[in-house]
């Protein structure tokens, strides 16, 4: 009986040092490290420069594979612990293989993440760092630039599904209103700008392809110029054409965040709740300020009447 009882204890003992050895020499083990491939929507400079940047923020243990969709296909399998898809395009790639690792969503707006993971984030464990400000924060940096703006002009779509709730209170607790407009199409859209811009001081603009593209954006910035009324832009591009100021979060600000999350990732093995950038930067064009008769505050300042603003909510 006591041999028996040594036998059965030194099978499972063998069992466990099998199952032991398994999970050390398993693709996804720790002494392997944690693989982690990478989706592009494509090889422009901005997707090109976040990978650059992710590559050298992430330690050496972690192991970062480039995959390209548009060659390889939506739908192709991924091996991988976790998949970071940049952009829209790779988003609906990310979201189209077989089988589905884990994925963080990055430099996507947060209505396009909602609109394609929606009802998948539990199922499949799905995360994003959005692309877009929260609209606290772009109505502290717009009134932070303008501090005696009452009208804030918006422009939106259909497709956007804008959350204007969040927008509205924020500039309401300052004393503003908002002069929203949809653009049920194209042809409508410079009918709907005029009229938004009759009624604003100052027009913000939104992520919204529909409205705010590179067919549009020269005429909507000459439309606003005409009227008088200062367009807050979504990046440096904006402000180069023509924009009073923008604040964006550059693609190496995103890839410094993702590699802090995918470092998180792989010590908790979950990924954090989807969330907006946490750093941003601020573009001026002083040309057009003094064409308006705008006196704008250095970079410095708007930053310092930012974290006033938030500190007295």
């Amino acid at each position: 009986m006591l041999n028996g009882t040594k036998k059965v204890w030194k099978n499972r003992g063998t069992a466990i040092l099998l199952l032991c050895l398994l999970v050390l020499l398993s693709p996804s083990s720790r002494a392997e490290g944690l693989a982690v491939t990478l989706l592009l929507s494509d090889s422009s400079a901005p997707y090109q420069t976040f990978f650059e940047t992710l590559r050298q923020r992430l330690p050496a243990s972690i192991k970062l594979v480039v995959h390209d969709p548009a060659r390889e296909g939506n739908g192709s399998a991924v091996s991988a612990d976790l998949v970071v898809a940049v952009g829209m395009k790779a988003a609906e790639a990310a979201i189209a293989a077989v089988p589905r690792p884990p994925v963080l969503a990055v430099m996507v707006p947060k209505a396009g993440y909602d609109s394609l993971f929606l009802g998948q984030k539990a199922a499949y464990g799905t995360s994003a760092i959005y692309l877009d400000q929260p609209w606290e924060r772009q109505v502290a940096f717009l009134y932070a630039v303008l501090p005696d703006v009452e009208r804030v002009g918006l422009l939106y779509s259909s497709e956007t599904r804008l959350e204007v709730s969040p927008l509205l209170n924020s500039v309401a607790n300052r004393g503003g209103s908002v002069v929203a407009q949809s653009v049920q199409s194209a042809d409508r859209l410079f009918a709907s700008l005029e009229k938004v811009l009759s009624g604003s001081d100052v027009l913000l603009a939104i992520p919204d392809s529909r409205i705010y593209n590179a067919a549009s954006i020269r005429n909507i910035l000459l439309t606003s110029y005409r009227h008088e009324v200062p367009l807050i832009g979504l990046s440096q591009g904006y402000v180069n054409a023509g924009a009073l100021a923008a604040i964006f979060t550059l693609p190496e600000q995103i890839a410094e965040q993702t590699a802090r999350q995918i470092v998180a990732f792989d010590k908790k093995k979950g990924l954090a709740a989807p969330g907006y950038p946490e750093n941003f930067t601020v573009a001026l064009n002083n040309q057009v300020a003094r064409s308006l008769e705008i006196r704008l505050p250095s970079e410095d300042e708007i930053r310092k009447r930012m974290r006033v603003g938030e500190d007295g909510r």
